[in-house]
């Protein structure tokens, strides 16, 4: 049994659905079951949404029950009712790749390299910066160079 929680505690995480605060789950349902796990997120949340849509319990009371705020709930509910299930998944926030890094831009960077092998990721930056009038970070421009050297 022991074996079968560790494996599934593994999978949860691979997946980014392991409750990082199953300690919180308060609700009887949760309490010494085979079916209903505290550390799954996914069935948490579910639950603590069927809890107010179906059983109609208040949303303050249902939320503290299944270790969340007021705020989170209505954050999941929200996304359940967007999408569905995979709405409750986690998600990393924020742009997914350097979305100001176009390949133009890149041409342009790549070609400062060359033609002026010494120049910093700062300068390289701000030369984009005067170029293009867009922002960047000499970090997301050592990334996508090493993106780049990858393909390769």
């Amino acid at each position: 049994m022991a074996d079968s929680r560790q494996t599934k505690r593994r999978l949860l995480r691979q997946q980014g659905t392991l409750n990082p605060r199953p300690h919180s789950v308060r609700h009887e349902s949760f309490q010494n079951s085979e079916f209903f796990d505290p550390e799954d997120l996914l069935q948490v949340k579910y639950e603590m949404l069927r809890q107010v849509e179906i059983d109609q319990q208040p949303v303050s009371q249902a939320a503290k029950a299944f270790g969340f705020s007021r705020p989170s709930f209505y954050q999941a509910q929200s996304a359940f009712q967007d999408s569905g299930l995979a709405g409750l998944l986690p998600r990393k926030r924020g742009p997914r790749a350097g979305h100001k890094l176009t390949p133009e831009l890149m041409q342009f960077v790549s070609k400062l390299r060359f033609s002026e092998p010494g120049l910093s990721s700062a300068q390289l930056a701000d030369r984009v910066g005067e170029r293009f009038g867009v922002s960047l970070h000499p970090r997301s421009i050592d990334r996508q160079l090493r993106r780049q050297k990858k393909l390769r």
